[in-house]
């Protein structure tokens, strides 16, 4: 590797010239790097054009959890994760809740804000009497940028104040909704929030009868917010108590259903276990929105601050057992698209939309929310039972050989070797050890 220095005008070089400035002339890793590309140019040139400085590609695994039964209809869910146990989780839970009434979900409400945020050392009185005109010129001023969302059935919901001068002097907001349909909408809430910032700069510049400090009105910023509580989605599980009976063997319905519900209300009151029990929430969602072409960082930093919205992190999900009913419920606040964005320009997340029936978004937000409450109830189906790391390292088991760079004899005794024991890397390695030993 080349010594590090600083590199000018790096964005401004070809990719061999990146190359040669980040490694020097180590033909090997560049040799590496250029395996990982597509031998489709038209393909490849895509993929370089979506994000900046591309070197190579990352590949993870395109998977599917097979036998989703959801409100009925069936799914089978594209899945892009990196992480053994994950789909067969989700793949486990599918297939057993089809057998018992399958999936329940709907979607509570598709509202997403931006907010323009600005200072302005009037009197409050005084602003709350020009708001009605200043939303006249800002539903004006957007009207051609939000004509098509209109026409799809969604655009500018609604325009309020929001004083926050208690907060930072003079500090106000403009709280926008929006209903994008079926794009996640970003870049159409952007555009229109920079649109009415600048509008709102010459409205209180022109505005008649205004007093010099009213005039005074100094736009911070404006920008969405992925904090989208109105755009929320519930999906559940539910059966009498008896049909759980030997979910595990030997385990009663009844003891399962209380045993679960204790582990899922431990999450609502200990942080600790909340944050590991929604990561196997977003184990699911994350690995459906990857694979559909949808932004997971925003969905997890969504999802987190819903997760604290009493003021304390806790779980995503509740466990309740009435009248010997189970019900295990998520709630989810989740902003999806299935147009626009890379959901039409990523070849694999076409194909994972295309896998679905071509969903809408409300649909898709259905499907994503009901894969992290599958794979979380696989997760705590083991951990009330056998534990988590029995069946976790099971699916480990082939990456250890990997490692290991075990050949094909050598994973086949190894499957069966453990196919009833514990699985550790240490484990793992005598055994393989002690095979090439034979063999000297």
């Amino acid at each position: 590797m080349k010594r590090k220095s600083i590199i000018s005008g790096f964005s401004k070089l070809s990719r061999e010239e990146k190359l040669a400035a980040l490694t020097g002339s180590a033909d090997k890793i560049k040799s590496q790097l250029d395996s990982f590309r597509l031998q489709d140019k038209e393909q490849q040139d895509l993929l370089d054009e979506i994000s900046e400085n591309t070197l190579s590609n990352f590949y993870l695994p395109f998977g599917v959890a097979p036998n989703f039964v959801i409100n009925k209809q069936l799914y089978h869910i594209p899945m892009v994760i990196e992480e053994s146990s994950v789909i067969a989780a989700a793949s486990r839970s599918a297939k057993f809740w089809a057998n018992h009434g399958g999936f329940q979900a709907r979607v509570v409400s598709v509202v997403k804000s931006g907010q323009v945020h600005f200072l302005w050392k009037g009197e409050k009185d005084r602003l709350i009497d020009l708001l009605p005109e200043l939303k006249y010129e800002l539903y004006r001023a957007t009207k051609e940028l939000t004509r098509n969302m209109r026409q799809r059935g969604g655009g500018i919901q609604n325009i309020r104040l929001v004083d926050l001068s208690n907060e930072m002097d003079h500090y106000y907001q403009l709280h926008v909704d929006f209903d994008t349909v079926d794009s996640m909408g970003a870049n159409f809430i952007n555009s229109c929030l920079e649109q009415m910032a600048q509008t709102m700069k010459k409205f209180f510049r022109y505005y008649k009868e205004l007093k010099e400090i009213e005039r005074d009105c100094e736009i911070i910023m404006s920008i969405l917010s992925n904090y989208t509580p109105d755009c929320l989605v519930e999906c559940w599980v539910e059966c009498d108590i008896a049909e759980l009976d030997n979910i595990e063997p030997g385990m009663s319905g009844k003891e399962f259903a209380e045993k679960f519900s204790k582990a899922s209300k431990i999450a609502e009151i200990d942080v600790f276990r909340a944050a590991t029990h929604n990561k196997g929430i977003f184990n699911g969602i994350d690995a459906v929105a990857l694979a559909t072409g949808n932004d997971f960082r925003a969905i997890e930093a969504n999802g987190h601050v819903w997760a604290s919205k009493s003021g304390k992190y806790k779980s995503l999900t509740q466990a309740s057992i009435s009248r010997n009913r189970f019900k295990y419920k998520l709630t989810i606040p989740l902003s999806l698209g299935t147009v626009g964005g890379l959901t039409s320009l990523h070849p694999l997340a076409k194909f994972g939309l295309e896998l679905l029936g071509k969903p809408s978004a409300k649909e898709l937000m259905m499907i994503t929310a009901t894969a992290g409450l599958a794979n979380n109830f696989g997760a705590l189906r083991s951990l009330v039972t056998t534990g988590i790391q029995y069946g976790h390292m099971k699916m480990h088991l082939s990456n250890l050989l990997n490692a290991l760079k075990a050949d094909y004899e050598e994973k086949k005794q190894a499957l069966e070797y453990f196919a009833h024991k514990t699985v550790s890397y240490s484990e793992v390695e005598s055994f393989i050890k002690s095979i090439r030993t034979k063999l000297r």
